[in-house]
């Protein structure tokens, strides 16, 4: 059985929505360089650019 991590040992990011930290899941493995919000309510929420629909 693998060795399991602590949580604290994982790497961590701040959401650019709310500014909160948040740490890497597993399913976020393959994506982690572009996750950018910690939840879809983050995401759902993030600053839009003027001019887009």
């Amino acid at each position: 059985m693998p060795k399991q991590r602590r949580k604290s040992d994982l790497p961590q990011k701040t959401c650019a929505a709310c500014g909160r930290p948040f740490t890497w899941r597993r399913k976020w493995a393959r994506v982690w360089e572009e996750v950018r919000y910690c939840s879809d309510a983050c995401r759902r929420s993030r600053p839009r650019r003027p001019g887009s629909a």
